[in-house]
């Protein structure tokens, strides 16, 4: 029984397309997970509006600064370092940066 080979330059391609595939793939799922994050991040900053002081400010003000980190964790691993454009964007408050040890 004699098994199939194709043929050298198929190969190539077929490793070539293959390999921009699961790139496209990557690149697909690490935008997909970005999104979830900013998502949360708009979620808590809501939640951190909506107790401007009192009793849940506390819980808001740690769930904000754990989104926010995060996120930035995420766009760190995808080489986005530039922060002062999320924190424009988002407009994250002064006290969940300091929480973060951002000045």
């Amino acid at each position: 029984m004699s098994s199939f080979r194709a043929p050298q330059f198929l190969s190539a391609r077929l490793k070539a397309d293959s390999q921009a595939a699961l790139h496209h793939e990557l690149m697909e799922e690490q935008a997909q997970s970005l999104g979830r994050a900013g998502r949360k991040v708009e979620a808590a900053l809501a939640a951190l509006q909506a107790h401007p002081g009192g009793e849940g400010r506390p819980a808001a003000l740690a769930a904000a600064a754990d989104a926010v980190w995060c996120y930035f964790v995420q766009r760190d691993v995808m080489g986005l370092r530039n922060r002062d454009e999320v924190v424009a964007q988002y407009g994250i408050p002064r006290e969940v940066l300091v929480r973060l040890g951002a000045r």
